[in-house]
C-alpha cells in the first residue's frame, strides 16, 4: 500500500504543535478576471481539470464555446501521441448569461485554476453560492453539475451532489450540504450504504468532507439548517463508523477542534476543521465567541489553505498556513492517529 501527500480544496492523541504570528493584513486588491487567449477561437478548450474516476482512471474536463468532438490524444511521451478516446458532450444554457448568478465568473475561475486543476485531480462538492436559484428555473446547480462532473455513479451515488472515492489509502465522502440529508433521504441511505463498503484494511483512512460546518465557534452562519439539520442527522452514521477527519468550509475563517462527538470531547469521534478561509467576495468572518470553547483547538480569522499529508497507515500531519501577503506561513500543525489503529475505537459500530 502506498500513502502520498494528498489535497483536500484535512486532533487528537498525538503531540501539538502550535504558532501563532501577529499579522498586519493589506487592503484586498481588485477583482481577477482572467479572458481566454488572444489566439483563442470557439473550439478551442479552455477551463481544463482532470479528476478521479476509479482506480487507475481519470476524468479530462474542458470547455469550448462551440460543440465540438470530445477527443483526447494521449500517449507514454510528451512527444508522442498515439493513442485517442472521446468522451460525451453536455451544455446548459441561462436565459441571460450575465445575470446575477455570473456566469463569466465560473469562466475566469476555471482559467485561474486551470494550471493546477489540469496537473492534479481536483474534487469537490458544492456550497451555497454555487446553488444558483433563479425563479424562471427550479432546478439549482445547473453550472456546477455541468462544469464539474465528478465519479458519483462508481460510489453508487444518483447525483453529482455527494459521492465518494478512493486515493492514497484513503476513503474519501463528500456530502451535499445543499440537498437532502434527513434520514430516509437518497443521500442519507447512499451514505449508510457507502459506509458498510469501507474496508480499513484497503483504506486505513475516512475522511468527510462538507460545505456547512457541524462545529463553529464563529458568529458567521450559526444555526444553520445545512449545519445543524445534517449534524442530527448523519453525525451519529460517521461517529459509528470512527470517520478520521471532517472537513468543512461556508464560514470565512479557519477553526481546528479536538476529536468531538455530541458537542462534547471523545477520544473516538472525528476531528472537525473549518477551513472556509481559501479566499471570497465578504472578506473574514473575524468575531468568535467568547470564551473559546474547550473543544475548539485553535481558530484564526486569515486567508490560508490546509494541507493534509498521510504519512502510513497510522499517522498523518495536517498543517494549516496562513497566506501572509503572498507568501505561506504555517501558522497550526497537528499530528494525527488514525482511529483504527486505536484499540479502543476501532470496533466499527456501523
Amino acid at each position: 500500500m502506498k500513502f502520498h501527500n494528498f489535497w483536500l480544496l484535512l486532533v487528537a492523541s498525538a503531540t501539538i504543535f502550535t504558532v501563532a504570528v501577529a499579522y498586519n493584513r493589506p487592503p484586498p486588491r481588485k477583482n481577477l478576471v482572467l479572458s481566454p487567449a488572444d489566439d483563442a477561437d470557439s473550439t478551442t478548450p479552455q477551463q481544463v481539470h482532470i479528476s478521479l474516476v476509479g482506480k487507475n482512471r481519470m476524468r479530462i474536463s474542458w470547455i469550448t464555446d462551440d460543440h465540438t468532438p470530445a477527443t483526447v490524444h494521449y500517449g507514454t511521451s510528451s512527444e508522442k501521441h498515439e493513442y485517442s478516446v472521446t468522451g460525451t458532450v453536455s451544455s446548459y444554457q441561462h436565459l441571460n448569461y450575465t445575470s446575477d448568478t455570473v456566469q463569466p465568473l465560473w469562466d475566469s475561475f476555471g482559467r485561474l485554476v486551470e494550471p493546477l486543476a489540469s496537473r492534479r485531480p481536483w474534487m469537490v462538492t458544492q456550497g451555497n453560492h454555487d446553488s444558483e436559484n433563479i425563479t424562471a428555473n427550479p432546478v439549482t446547480f445547473i453550472a456546477y453539475n455541468a462544469r464539474w462532473r465528478m465519479p458519483f455513479e462508481d460510489s453508487g451515488s444518483g447525483s453529482n451532489l455527494y459521492y465518494s472515492f478512493e486515493v492514497a489509502g484513503v476513503h474519501v465522502i463528500m456530502l451535499g450540504s445543499y440537498t437532502d440529508f434527513q434520514p430516509g433521504s437518497n443521500q442519507y441511505r447512499w451514505l449508510v450504504s457507502d459506509l458498510k463498503k469501507v474496508d480499513r484494511n484497503k483504506t486505513p483512512w475516512l475522511v468527510v468532507l462538507i460545505h456547512a460546518p457541524w462545529y463553529n465557534s464563529n458568529y458567521a452562519h450559526q444555526g444553520e439548517i445545512q449545519s445543524v439539520g445534517m449534524m442530527d442527522a448523519m453525525e451519529g452514521l460517521l461517529y459509528k463508523a470512527r470517520v478520521d477527519v471532517v472537513l468543512a468550509g461556508h464560514v470565512h475563517a479557519y477553526e481546528r477542534f479536538n476529536r468531538v462527538y455530541n458537542h462534547v470531547a471523545n477520544s473516538c469521534g472525528p476531528v472537525h476543521i473549518t477551513i472556509g478561509d481559501g479566499g471570497n467576495l465578504h472578506g473574514l468572518a473575524s468575531n468568535y465567541t467568547e470564551p473559546q470553547p474547550t473543544i475548539s483547538a485553535f481558530r484564526e480569522a486569515s486567508f490560508g489553505h490546509g494541507q493534509f499529508e498521510v504519512v502510513n497507515a497510522s499517522y498523518a500531519k495536517w498543517s494549516w498556513h496562513r497566506n501572509q501577503d503572498d507568501e505561506s506561513v504555517q501558522a497550526d500543525s497537528v499530528s494525527i492517529i488514525n482511529l483504527a489503529s486505536n484499540p479502543a475505537c476501532n470496533k466499527l459500530e456501523i
